[in-house]
């Protein structure tokens, strides 16, 4: 009896130290929604462009055209930066249990894969940034 209560004690370590991890997840979670959000209004601006004419289309609406482009490829990359880190989030989780469950240390592993993750997290949150540099460089303030 006493080695089950044992058991139970480390398996209940082992969620307390994935909690973290999984408040990580939340938020990359959310910062998912924002990015595929940005990138459905780009999406839906640029088919509206695109519908008109070329021959009716104005130069404005041309280089309009070209900026939501190269801001559709920067939330693109962001969107797999940001779903891999979230991958490595969910490797992390597990490596803890598995070593948990094999009698293992993973610090090692976990300490790469999240180093990783953070470095995707990073990368992500940069290509973010330069997405709102270029939206927010084609508003004009047009009489």
């Amino acid at each position: 009896m006493a080695t089950g209560h044992a058991e139970v004690i480390v398996v209940a370590h082992v969620i307390q130290q994935a909690v973290a991890p999984v408040f990580l997840l939340t938020g990359i979670g959310a910062f998912l929604s924002v990015l595929t959000s940005r990138l459905g209004r780009v999406i839906d601006r640029f088919r509206i462009l695109d519908g008109i004419s070329a021959d009716f289309r104005s130069a404005g609406q041309t280089r309009e055209m070209g900026v939501l482009h190269s801001r559709s490829r920067w939330i693109h990359l962001s969107i797999t930066l940001c779903t891999l880190c979230a991958l490595l989030v969910c490797i992390v989780i597990a490596a803890l249990f598995i070593g948990s469950e094999l009698g293992r240390d993973p610090s090692g592993t976990i300490a790469v894969l999240f180093i990783g993750a953070m470095f995707m997290l990073i990368t992500g949150l940069l290509c973010f940034l330069r997405e709102i540099a270029l939206a927010t460089g084609t508003i004009s303030m047009d009489d």
